[in-house]
């Protein structure tokens, strides 16, 4: 206790002294987040390239104002640097190609120098405003739930979730040992993988749900005995038992992992970003729809939305005062459903929304492509003009297949006519499936001045920092 007192004050020392540097360069610290899949590295990649070369961002008002952005090197220097220049290379380069997924908590530092606003605006210099985008997985969100929870509580969930999804070798390998039994470390080891080898089945299956996070995301903490851990039925735990190190290593994983991720990174965010796969999980069946949504209610709990007066700002106090519910891919739709899209996307985090508002924050949903990999077109079909999509689709390996103009259906018109279905058990949709496909990057030509082409990334931008500009 005396421990993380004392943590607490040096880290409030520390907060009040970046305030008072804040006040003369300020820094918006922004967090971008998602489940696996949704576009988080792609969305921060065409985001920065797009704030360097503005030529493709007419909806953000503040971007004539900026002179110039720049990198900088980010201010946490124990934290991983987002490898903004490699992500670039991969999706400008001749053969492009998608770049690897969030797999750790990254960060990075653009900045940008903006001439000031107002009647008074000739007399005064143009300042320099930071902003520090942070990068880290959604799911390891999912893993501040399990703060509230026991050992065997968790244990009981994360079993009945696997059977849920007819996840069986798990159950199988947990039959053979006997947690009243002395640990033995090959043991323990066994366990952990196959549960692992369980959540990744599981997750394919289309489940989203799945705890703790950094077993299917183990950034730097792969293959470390913080990792060597997993769930079994209630019983005796004598003491040197296999159950007993397994519930002592599950609270040890709160304390050493889960505590600090969000003392570290996530408590310290002044805008967020949650960018959602929803056309995915349209895909993938009602199951995996429903799945999605309860994810996102429990992710989005952990936010702590509200406006700060300037007092508590200056004092270091950090509170999410905009969040963004962002449907990415939105470029695998004509532009006649985008609104769909979004209503729907709306209806998914509706009771977050509530919350967020009522406690002072500003929120706002949104469809967009952070990379525009398709064109759109009008092609006839039975006498009837389709508005469908055309591009280069993505083979098993990653790499770009065949081209194809697909029409993926209509998407609904009324966001209950597939959420309801889904929080109903349905098995399948009733008028048929998504014919939603994946696509490659295609390859691109870049004018000076422009940054990749996009879908409303410039109003995304426009809502989470053109006000501090």
């Amino acid at each position: 206790m005396i421990g993380r007192f004392a943590d607490a004050v040096t880290r409030g020392v520390g907060d009040v002294a970046a305030s008072v540097t804040d006040v003369f360069d300020p820094t918006i610290r922004l967090g971008v987040t998602g489940l696996s899949r949704a576009g988080k590295t792609v969305f921060i990649t065409s985001l920065v390239a797009n704030l360097i070369d503005r030529g493709r961002m007419p909806g953000f008002s503040a971007g004539d104002r900026i002179e110039t952005a720049f990198l900088q090197p980010q201010p946490d220097d124990t934290v991983p640097r987002f490898d903004y220049e490699a992500h670039l290379a991969a999706l400008t380069s001749r053969t492009p190609h998608w770049p690897d997924g969030t797999r750790a908590v990254s960060e990075l530092r653009l900045s940008l120098k903006v001439r000031p606003a107002g009647l008074l605006a000739g007399l005064r210099a143009a300042r320099t405003v930071h902003l520090d985008i942070v990068d880290y997985p959604g799911e390891w969100l999912l893993d501040l739930g399990l703060m509230e929870k026991s050992y065997d509580e968790w244990s009981a969930r994360a079993l009945t979730r696997l059977a849920s999804w007819d996840v069986t070798d798990y159950a199988t390998a947990m039959a053979t040992v006997d947690g009243t039994a002395k640990l033995e470390e090959p043991v323990a080891q066994t366990l952990a993988r196959s549960y692992t080898a369980a959540l990744q089945a599981a997750r394919k299956a289309g489940a989203y749900d799945l705890t703790p996070g950094r077993f299917l995301l183990p950034g730097d903490l792969e293959g470390s005995p913080a990792l060597t851990f997993a769930p079994l039925p209630p019983g005796d735990a004598p003491r040197g038992s296999l159950r007993r190190e397994m519930e002592r290593r599950f609270e040890a994983y709160k304390r050493q992992v889960v505590q600090p991720f969000f003392r570290d990174h996530f408590a310290r965010l002044d805008r967020q970003v949650v960018l959602l796969d929803v056309l995915g999980a349209l895909r993938r069946g009602p199951r995996a729809l429903e799945e999605m949504r309860a994810a996102l209610a429990d992710i989005l709990t952990a936010f702590r939305p509200g406006a700060l007066g300037w007092l508590m700002q200056f004092l270091g106090a950090r509170r999410v005062d905009r969040l963004l519910f962002a449907a990415t891919k939105a470029d695998h739709l004509h532009h006649t459903q985008h609104a769909r899209l979004t209503a729907l996307t709306e209806a998914m985090v509706r009771d977050a929304r509530s919350r967020a508002d009522f406690a002072g924050a500003r929120t706002k949903a949104i469809s967009l492509a952070a990379l525009r990999a398709t064109v759109e077109e009008m092609r006839e079909h039975n006498g009837t003009d389709l508005p469908v999509v055309r591009g280069r689709l993505l083979a098993d390996d990653g790499t770009a297949g065949r081209e194809a103009a697909l029409y993926p259906g209509e998407m609904p018109e009324d966001p209950s006519h597939v959420l309801t279905p889904a929080r109903q058990g349905a098995q399948a949709w009733l008028d048929g499936e998504y014919d939603l496909m994946e696509f490659a990057p295609a390859p691109l030509t870049l004018r000076p001045g422009e940054g990749p082409p996009h879908i409303r990334l410039d109003r995304a931008v426009e809502f989470l920092i053109a006000d501090r500009l």
